[in-house]
Formats: structure tokens, C-alpha cells, sequence
């Protein structure tokens, strides 16, 4: 059967598809770079499966929207009904094609249906990453259920998937887990990316680690719920669909996914993760200062008790400690004593502030620091004037369970979103403010992909009449972290909780996807709030130190050592953010499992800075050599470990970098790697190299 056939490829990877008969194109390939000589059409025909006994006669394809009236034997990728309520079987043929210079847009049509699906298929130069994205056009009003985004077939070699699930401050925990007959099945239904669900996958296969082994990495850009399956059919073949929640899209004529976004990688977890981090950093994120100023946050320092001088005085000393940006947050509007009140009321509480926020900001500014504030505009208490005089603005009905003592606000509504614009517009025009965190503190009621656009809608407008705002996605820590919203945003606000330890698990695994320089870390009080664990400054500071550096305690509790190791942590960050902000992370394979290792290296590969934590007592007595990765092999580097006064007294023994400079090949380094002082568990050892 004649085939037509496209290629979408790079230096990295090809994908190449092909529709039979007219029909939706189906992957045929995906992985390596081919040669330039491929002949397509010979790889679409060496695509034909067989058939035997209990089998229908032909296979149906995995297309990149598998169809039910193909007689496929697993998820599909559309589901609907017509007015009637009768299910939708569509046989889509093909209707145009437009070859872009990255990209291509394939439309296939249902003449009988009237219905028009339309593939927008693009890989990005330089990061190689795709971007897919699926729309249904109708010219009657339907019902869609479900509507994938772009299907992608795994290969048969790869058997496991990891998978990300979590929890308030325990974000981005992996799970691996065999591919097995049947669908593995997550629907998000909690109307934002969510903790438990950030919507990533990537297939792998056992052998795969950081550096090393072949990878398929996913992305569903979207921060509303969404649902991920991955699933082998009776016949052997893999497929992997994302979309929109369940439920969360209506009646109508025009229906769009998310943009999918995906990578092959032969090089390990860290080949996938760095297209991730680059794209975003490069290609998503818009309006980032430059450089990365310090932040200093005083929610957990003063939480609802806001007194001026008191906040002055905090200030002054985050100041003196190097930062650059404080954010006043919750507790400065309406009559907001606790998270019982004032949600919707978004006036200066006269209360605290009898003049405005003018003094506190003069102060702030007058320190050299930009002045943020925090809103949570989504939301609303019942104890609020918003709510008794428009209780109508309430999503879902006002029976319904409570979440942090608030109801969410319908901001599908225009009304709405024009009354939250007004507030947060008057608040940035009538202050100088160049920063808001922006909150999300409690999960839907209601399952409505219309939220989230009336989300994007509002920041779109705010983010277009105040371009010098940064804006930074947070949902109680880490609950609204995708590329849908950091279209729209700067920075992410990574978990709530502030504990070293808890910080260097979490980062780890948010290296597969982000970058630093969107990642906000803390250096959080001496007893951490979240798990009342009291943790070492040097710990917390260093950590910290790995992302976008910012502190959230009261610096009146440091001590004069607190102080030093503070200012020298962060002085050292600052002379070293330029480069290290555009780094990639680079996860390394540390022999040692209560090792959590990580390497930053430049983007000219001439230098680089290794953060190696040991967050429990070793097995071993000994510390096991920590191998680097992606440096150059016939290059020399010259390897300082910069804070080796944290040798405890009992490393008695005298290892090179204990006491001086290490200077030695690429290939050493990657093949046998570092041979570290002995510590104690809960402490981080910072190395330094530099190619020579």
C-alpha cells in the first residue's frame, strides 16, 4: 500500500510517520538519527505487522489518534458523542498537509461527520524537543470526552516507565514500574498540575540511568487536571496518550490539547532532562530579571503578624545578608489575621498598614532591594465582603467541602476576571511593585478545563499591561509546576518545604524537567516548619545555593556563624549565577545511595561546580569515588573542593582535596571519578572545576 511519509528530525533524534490508504500517520520510527539517505517509504512498508489465529486481519495502527472504528483494541484517541447522544466513530482521511521550516500541520477530515482533526507537529532547533499538539474542529455541536494530544507508540526494548506522583512537600517522587498488559491509567482530576500528578512520563529501559542508556521523556504542557496512559495492548505494542482530565471538556464546536511535549534521548535520563531544562529556559519562559536577584520571603518569619517596623527591621538585615527582592506575603489585605478571611478583598488592611504599603516599600527600596507582594487571587473566603455580595462567583455549589477554609472563584466568568484585574491592577499601579507570588491553596471542586484558560486569561492580561512584573507560579509549594503556566510566569515556587534534606530529593527529580534559574529554593529557619527537623546552616545554604537562591526565615534568629556562612554561601552565588543560571544539571549516578549528586556545567562546557549531599550515614565507611559526566575526555581540569574546612575532625585520613588541587583528565574524572573527604550524614560537600 502506497504511503505517504514524513521525517521530523535532528542531530539527536528522528520521527517519522506515515499514513496508508489516506489514513492518520502513525510513528513508524522514533530514536536515533537516521542517515540522510533513508529511504522512508521502505521503513513505512517494513512497518507491517503480521497476523495469526484470534486476531482480527489486519492490525490497526497506532496513529497519532488511534481510532475506534479501525477496530483498535485499546485506549483511542477521541471519544464523543453527537447531539443525540450517539458515540462518534470517526474514519478521518487525509485533507492537507503545510511543511514548515520546523514543523509540519497535517488536517484530516470526516466528510460524513463533519468533522476536521488538525496535527500540529514541530521539533525546536537547538533543544530538540518536540512540541504536539492535537485540535478538533466540528460543524455541529458535540460532546468530547477525551481527545489526545499526539500518540506516541514506546518501543518494544523499552520496558519500564517512571512515572511522577507526591504530596505537600514531598513533590516529584519517581516510580518505576514495568510496562505489563494492560493500561496504566493516572486522570488528574484535581483542576491544576497538581502534587501527586505532575504530568511527565518517561519510558526507559532497565538499564537506563542519568548518564547513560535510551530514554523517551514526555511532557503534557498544560495546568489544568490531565490524564496520562500507558498502555501495552494484547498484542505486545506500547502507546503513550495525555490529555485534558476526564470530563473537562464540554459541548461545543473547537476542542484543543495541550502541546505535548517529547524527546529521545541515547544518552541517558540526563539527555532528555537537559532539552527540557534549555527549551524552557529558552523558549518558554519570558521576561525573567537578569541577573537572578536574591530573594528574601517573609512568610516564615512573621506568617499573619505583620508590623511594620518589624518588617522593616527583617528587611534590613535580609539586606545585610546579600539579598536583593522582598516579598511581603500573606496578611496584608482585608481583615486577614489567618487563612479564615479576606480572600477576595483585596484592599491594603488599614489596620497594618495605616498609610499604605508606601513606607514599608520605601524602606525596601531605599535598601537596593525590589519590592514583591503575594496574591491568591483563585480564591475566596466565605468571611469576606466578595463572598456576601457575590456568593453567585463561587464554583460549584456552596455545599460543597472546604479546602484550607476557602471556595475557589469561577474564573471562567468575565466578570470575574475583569473584578480580580481591577484589584491587582490598582495594587501594582498605585505601588512599586516588580513581583508577585502568585497562590493556589486548595484543588477544584469541579473537574472544568474553562478554569484554567480564565487562569491564562487573566495572567495573560496582567503580564501584558505590566511586562515589568515577574510572576511566580505557587499551589501550596509545588502543586501548579508545568510549561503551560511558565509560559505565563518566571519562576516556581518548588515545595513548601524548606528542609535541606527534603529540598536536595526534590530538586533532584525536578532536574529532569527544570532548569535553576526558574527554580526557587530557600534557605529556611534552623528548625524547619514543615518536618521540625533542625538542620546545619551549611546544609541549608549550599542547597539552596543549587537553584534560584532565595532565604525565608527571620534573620534575627541567626547566629554569628549562621551569619558568615550565609553571606559567604551567597556571595559565592552571586559572583557565580551568571553561568550557573544557564547551566545544565546534570544528575549523576552516585555509587553510594545516600548520595544525592548533581553537576552543573557550563554552557561552553569550561567549567562547572558538583554538589554532592550525603543525606544519610553511608553503608560503607568509606566514601565511595563520585564519577562526573559530559566533560570533555582529552581534557584537563583543575577539581577544588570549595568548602573543605566542613571536614569533620574525624576524617583523619589526608585525601588530595583535602588539602590542595586536583589537576587531572576528563577521562578520569567520568571513569573513576572523585575521591571526597569522609563527613557526617546531613552534610553537602562543593566542588569546583575549571578546564584548563
Amino acid at each position: 500500500m502506497q504511503a505517504k511519509t514524513w521525517h521530523l528530525g535532528d542531530s539527536h533524534q528522528s520521527l517519522v510517520l506515515a499514513s496508508f490508504g489516506d489514513g492518520l500517520p502513525e510513528a513508524v520510527y522514533w530514536g536515533p538519527p537516521l542517515p540522510e539517505h533513508e529511504d522512508l517509504p521502505s521503513l513505512a512498508a517494513a512497518s507491517a505487522t503480521d497476523v495469526t489465529g484470534g486476531m482480527v486481519d489486519r492490525n490497526a495502527p497506532i496513529s497519532l489518534c488511534p481510532e475506534a472504528s479501525q477496530t483498535f483494541p485499546g485506549q483511542v484517541g477521541l471519544t464523543g458523542r453527537d447531539a443525540e447522544g450517539r458515540t462518534l466513530l470517526p474514519r478521518f482521511r487525509f485533507e492537507s498537509e503545510t511543511v514548515l521550516e520546523h514543523g509540519l500541520i497535517l488536517v484530516y477530515t470526516d466528510t460524513d461527520l463533519e468533522l476536521c482533526l488538525v496535527l500540529d507537529l514541530s521539533l525546536t532547533p537547538g533543544t530538540s524537543l518536540f512540541r504536539m499538539q492535537t485540535r478538533l474542529e466540528s460543524a455541529r455541536e458535540i460532546t468530547v470526552d477525551w481527545l489526545a494530544a499526539p500518540v506516541f507508540q514506546v518501543p518494544a526494548h523499552i520496558g519500564d516507565m517512571i512515572e511522577f506522583s507526591g504530596r505537600w512537600c514531598a513533590e516529584f517522587q519517581t516510580r518505576r514500574l514495568p510496562f505489563a498488559p494492560g493500561a496504566r491509567t493516572r486522570d488528574n482530576r484535581t483542576g491544576r498540575s497538581d502534587h501527586a500528578h505532575f504530568p511527565g512520563l518517561i519510558a526507559c529501559s532497565g538499564r537506563t540511568c542519568n548518564t547513560s542508556g535510551e530514554a523517551y521523556a514526555f511532557h503534557y504542557g498544560w495546568s489544568g487536571g490531565h490524564r496520562m496512559v500507558a498502555e501495552q495492548l494484547a498484542d505486545g505494542r506500547r502507546q503513550v496518550q495525555f490529555g485534558h482530565a476526564s470530563a473537562s471538556m464540554k459541548r461545543d464546536r473547537s476542542f484543543s490539547t495541550a502541546p505535548l511535549y517529547a524527546t529521545y534521548s541515547g544518552a541517558g535520563f540526563n539527555g532528555a532532562a537537559v532539552r527540557f531544562q534549555r527549551h524552557l529556559r529558552d523558549h518558554i519562559v519570558v521576561g525573567a530579571r537578569q541577573p537572578r536577584p536574591v530573594h528574601y520571603n517573609c512568610w516564615e518569619a512573621v506568617y499573619f503578624d505583620h508590623d511594620l517596623e518589624e518588617l522593616k527591621a527583617i528587611a534590613t538585615r535580609a539586606a545585610g545578608l546579600g539579598a536583593e527582592r522582598f516579598v511581603l506575603d500573606d496578611g496584608w489585605f482585608g481583615l486577614r489575621d489567618d487563612d479564615t478571611s479576606s480572600l477576595g478583598d483585596w484592599g491594603i488592611d488599614k489596620r497594618k498598614y495605616p498609610d499604605g504599603l508606601t513606607p514599608l516599600i520605601d524602606h525596601v527600596k531605599a535598601l537596593g532591594l525590589e519590592f514583591g507582594i503575594w496574591f491568591e487571587p483563585e480564591m475566596i473566603n466565605e468571611d469576606s465582603d466578595l463572598f456576601r455580595s457575590r456568593p453567585d462567583w463561587v464554583l460549584g455549589p456552596l455545599d460543597q467541602v472546604r479546602g484550607r477554609q476557602q471556595l475557589v472563584l469561577d474564573m471562567a466568568r468575565e466578570d470575574v476576571r475583569a473584578y480580580l484585574y481591577d484589584c491587582i491592577s490598582a495594587t501594582l499601579a498605585q505601588n512599586d511593585i516588580g513581583y508577585i507570588k502568585w497562590d493556589h491553596n486548595r484543588v477544584l471542586p469541579v473537574v472544568d478545563a474553562a478554569q484554567t484558560e480564565g487562569v491564562y486569561a487573566l495572567i495573560d492580561r496582567l503580564r501584558a499591561d505590566f511586562p515589568h512584573v515577574e510572576i511566580e507560579s505557587c499551589a501550596s509549594g509545588g502543586g501548579r509546576i508545568d510549561f503551560g503556566i511558565l509560559e505565563r510566569t518566571q519562576r516556581v515556587w518548588l515545595s513548601d518545604s524548606n528542609d535541606a534534606l527534603e529540598r536536595q530529593r526534590i530538586q533532584h527529580e525536578a532536574a529532569l524537567f527544570l532548569p535553576a534559574s526558574v527554580t526557587g529554593s530557600h534557605v529556611g529557619p534552623r528548625v524547619s516548619h514543615t518536618s521540625g527537623r533542625t538542620l546545619d546552616i551549611r546544609l541549608r545554604a549550599w542547597t539552596a545555593a543549587q537553584r534560584h537562591l532565595g532565604f525565608e526565615m527571620d534573620p534575627r534568629e541567626l547566629s554569628d556563624s549562621e551569619i558568615a556562612t550565609l553571606k559567604e554561601v551567597t556571595g559565592w552565588w552571586k559572583a557565580n549565577r551568571d553561568w550557573m543560571m544557564r547551566a545544565d544539571i546534570l544528575r549523576l549516578d552516585a555509587s553510594d545511595p545516600a548520595v544525592v549528586a548533581e553537576q552543573q556545567l557550563a554552557e561552553d562546557g569550561a567549567r562547572f561546580v558538583v554538589f554532592a549531599a550525603l543525606l544519610r550515614a553511608s553503608d560503607p565507611i568509606l566514601q565511595q569515588p563520585l564519577r562526573l559526566t559530559g566533560l570533555d575526555a582529552e581534557a584537563r581540569y583543575r577539581i577544588s573542593l570549595i568548602n573543605r574546612q566542613d571536614a569533620p575532625g574525624l576524617s583523619r585520613g589526608a585525601p588530595l582535596l583535602k588539602e590542595k588541587e586536583l589537576d587531572v583528565s576528563g577521562q578520569y574524572l567520568m571513569s573513576h571519578g572523585l575521591i571526597l573527604p569522609w563527613r557526617f550524614p546531613e552534610t553537602i560537600w562543593v566542588i569546583e572545576g575549571h578546564r584548563q
